[in-house]
């Protein structure tokens, strides 16, 4: 069974000259090695396609794959991480992980707080400002926490994020609008607990796979999980097991919040607490890092006496149950002569 696998490789773009910044969100190769690796030893025959654009061009030449393993980011339109599946869609090729509409919803975390809001699931009030004189219309109770709606990986949350007046607020999102073109998402200051939980499964299926607590330390910036405590954390953040009682709060809340997008096969829900210690939804990460002994998931699993490729396996065996019609052929036995 042949499962082509996509993604965007930091380096390619570090290469066109992009930003540490603006490839935050894109994969290593150990990472893309690691999940061809584990692949590989599910009895599948992975094949690297890489981003959009070499799926486009691999599917108009013909090629074909039985399914999609589809790890990547996307690099332009308020939709980028709903393109390769909604290619995928077109063409009658199964993937693994979620749908176009759960992947837009997602990236989008005005829209996505809407939904889940709706759903009944514990979110903190907001606003969006899509240019400067919205600021005026903000009439929610400071403290108050910014970040670009857009973003993943931290961009856009730094020391300036929390914001305690209306100058400040107006100051701060007008940077954010200036540096990311998009809407800024205003929403009230959570000051508890921070943290981020594993689910693999979908639907009724889907079940907490464990929690971390992120704990500020020493050089830690500003009032939130930024870029900068994300990407230099050695000495700003410390990824500890959450306890028994904080994993379960957390665990509900995460997992309500992912039934209610429909998000599909594994993935991270991040949830802060209020001052009550009462969990609320804070986004959530359908394409979550899958980066060994390094990405959240990861070291959820890890935790839990389950390494990287037993990991992608819970992943894989949760896709195959969407697709009870796929078959893994087995591989011929090689025989010594």
């Amino acid at each position: 069974m042949r499962i082509g696998v996509t993604y965007d490789l930091r380096a390619d773009y570090l290469a066109m000259g992009m930003s540490e910044e603006d490839t935050a969100e894109f994969d290593s190769e150990i990472t893309i090695a690691a999940i061809c690796s584990a692949l590989g030893g599910l009895g599948l025959t992975p094949v690297r396609i890489g981003s959009v654009k070499h799926l486009i061009a691999k599917l108009a030449k013909g090629e074909h794959f039985d399914a999609v393993f589809n790890f990547c980011e996307g690099l332009k339109g308020v939709a980028r991480e709903a393109q390769v599946p909604a290619i995928l869609d077109i063409y009658d090729i199964p993937y693994v992980f979620s749908d176009p509409l759960t992947l837009a919803l997602a990236l989008d975390k005005g829209m996505c707080k809407r939904v889940v809001r709706d759903a009944g699931v514990p979110t903190v009030d907001f606003r969006i400002i899509e240019k400067l004189a919205d600021v005026k219309k903000v009439d929610l109770a400071f403290p108050l926490f910014l970040k670009p709606v857009r973003e993943g990986s931290g961009k856009g949350v730094g020391a300036d994020s929390k914001v305690e007046n209306a100058r400040d607020l107006r100051r701060v999102a007008g940077t954010l609008l200036a540096k990311f073109n998009q809407p800024v998402l205003v929403e009230e200051f959570l000051p508890g607990r921070e943290f981020t939980v594993g689910i693999v499964g979908t639907g009724d299926d889907a079940a907490v796979l464990g929690a971390s607590e992120i704990v500020p330390i020493g050089n830690w910036v500003g009032d939130g999980y930024g870029y900068e405590n994300k990407e230099y954390s050695d000495d700003k953040v410390s990824i500890v097991e959450a306890d028994a009682e904080n994993t379960k709060a957390a665990g509900e809340v995460a997992l309500a919040a992912w039934r209610a997008l429909r998000c599909r096969d594994g993935g991270r829900v991040d949830i802060r607490c209020d001052a009550d210690g009462k969990p609320h939804f804070i986004e959530v990460n359908p394409l979550a890092g899958l980066r060994p002994e390094y990405s959240d998931l990861c070291l959820i699993a890890q935790r839990k006496g389950i390494n990287h490729a037993q990991l992608v396996a819970k992943i894989m065996a949760a896709f195959f149950k969407r697709h009870p019609d796929l078959k893994v052929k087995p591989r011929p036995r090689v025989v010594a002569a």
